[in-house]
């Protein structure tokens, strides 16, 4: 199980895919079995989501992939 000891030393980076200017800026941490958490870096205190990480990998290949359009 994951507690709030494991995210309080957790190594955020910042995603390739968050904007410079401030706004969209998404975080992940990795090193944390099985899991792969994210927050919003805008609030890095706030609330984190945690994908099992096949799932999270799966995400980032489908962005890469094009998968998901940004605009319909």
């Amino acid at each position: 199980m994951i507690n709030a000891a494991d995210l309080g030393t957790a190594q955020w980076r910042k995603s390739s895919y968050s904007n410079s200017d401030g706004g969209e800026c998404v975080e992940i941490a990795e090193g944390i079995p099985n899991v792969t958490p994210v927050r919003d870096s805008k609030d890095p205190e706030g609330p984190a989501l945690l994908f099992p990480t096949a799932a999270w990998s799966a995400f980032v290949a489908g962005v890469k992939a094009g998968d998901f359009p940004l605009h319909p």
